[in-house]
């Protein structure tokens, strides 16, 4: 029979884990866009936020040199930014594919 003590200490320990995971994730969350235009020479990636209960709004996170920035998806300079990495990467999957053969 299992102690009462390891009971409420497991669920203590999984309460624990379950804080830390929800605060870190959200801490890594945009909460409001960014204001103004990056350059497309300074953008070196991009990901993808949906709207959920930890992340408030949806949103391009576009990755830089300097760090990240949130951007509203509804806006056509981020889009088109968006459409610019996803052509470069893809030409180069592309190039990679052919010299491979």
């Amino acid at each position: 029979m299992v102690s009462v003590k390891v009971v409420v200490m497991v669920i203590a320990l999984l309460t624990i884990c379950l804080t830390a995971n929800t605060s870190a994730a959200y801490r890594l969350c945009c909460r409001r866009y960014m204001t103004g235009r990056l350059p497309g020479s300074a953008i070196m990636g991009y990901s993808v936020q949906t709207d959920t209960e930890m992340c408030p709004i949806s949103a391009i996170i576009f990755h830089t040199k300097k760090g990240k920035a949130c951007a509203n998806p509804a806006l056509k300079w981020v889009m088109d930014a968006v459409d610019r990495i996803r052509n470069k990467a893809q030409k180069v999957h592309q190039h990679s594919s052919q010299q491979q053969k």
